[in-house]
């Protein structure tokens, strides 16, 4: 599933290329996403708008446009954001397609159907639940270790499950968590209310790293991953843990084992990660 690094890839490739264009023509091809694709309201709101920045919000993209209007996109399990020529014969799962005053498409593709593309108004924008509800970004300057130390107080709750409830702090999926705490020396079971203030601190510099060094590789590419570009990303050949079941540690060339939590695979160094 793409999480922070991966969408803001896709940010930045899109970054330098649509902002000025204007959106000419939208072609719902498959409307079954995971919210229906309101094919009306994109028209209304989105259809012959400027785009005029993109930001990120957690793992929503944001295109924000002239009027004060908004794209909101979430990629799901399996979703593609890609820029292509006009032309280019449709893939089966390219269900929503922005074509642009350039002459260019941007194309959702989506084969599992599990994203969510949706048009908000000005008014909409602040008020959309799933934005609403989130937690802090963790790559923001006024994100520290104090704040999560504060939150977990009281919490049974694995310190792995606790970094992925997006309402404490965005972004920090399943791979980044395990990457992270592996960087922390944490083990992923340990409750939450029971990290001392200290290596709270050495959790949110890892965090705050290994977010980063994926952002400048381009993301994790496992199976579906692209950049709009079609790149796939490259931080996979860096995971220290994640998917390394049965390898030896980088580290201490102990075994990595894996469990399952909360119906998540888990993987750690149990000695490194005691």
């Amino acid at each position: 599933m793409p999480e922070l690094p991966e969408v803001e890839t896709i940010r930045r490739s899109l970054l330098t290329r649509l902002p000025g264009r204007t959106i000419i023509e939208i072609q719902v091809r498959e409307a079954r996403l995971r919210v229906p694709v309101d094919e009306e309201k994109l028209n209304e709101l989105i259809a012959g708008r400027r785009v005029t920045d993109l930001a990120r919000r957690a793992k929503y993209l944001i295109i924000h446009f002239d009027s004060g209007s908004a794209l909101i996109i979430h990629l799901g399990m399996s979703g593609q954001l890609l820029l292509v020529p006009p032309g280019l014969p449709f893939d089966k799962h390219d269900h929503v397609i922005f074509s642009l005053d350039d002459r260019l498409e941007l194309r959702f593709r989506d084969p599992r159907r599990f994203g969510l593309v949706v048009a908000l108004g000005e008014a909409e924008l602040n008020d959309y639940p799933p934005l609403s509800q989130l937690g802090p970004e963790p790559l923001a300057a006024d994100c520290k270790a104090d704040y999560l130390f504060e939150r977990s107080r009281g919490s049974k709750k694995p310190v792995k499950n606790f970094l992925m409830d997006q309402r404490v702090i965005v972004g920090v999926g399943n791979i980044y968590a395990s990457e992270s705490l592996f960087l922390a020396g944490i083990h992923p079971l340990k409750p939450a209310g029971r990290i001392s203030r200290a290596r709270w601190q050495r959790l949110m510099d890892a965090i705050k790293r290994v977010l980063r060094d994926a952002i400048r590789q381009g993301g994790t590419t496992l199976s579906d991953f692209r950049d709009s570009d079609g790149n796939a990303g490259y931080f996979q050949v860096a995971l220290r843990v994640y998917g390394r079941k049965g390898e030896s540690c980088h580290t201490c060339q102990t075994m990595i084992r894996a469990q399952v939590v909360a119906g998540r695979s888990t993987f750690f160094c149990p000695k490194c990660q005691r």
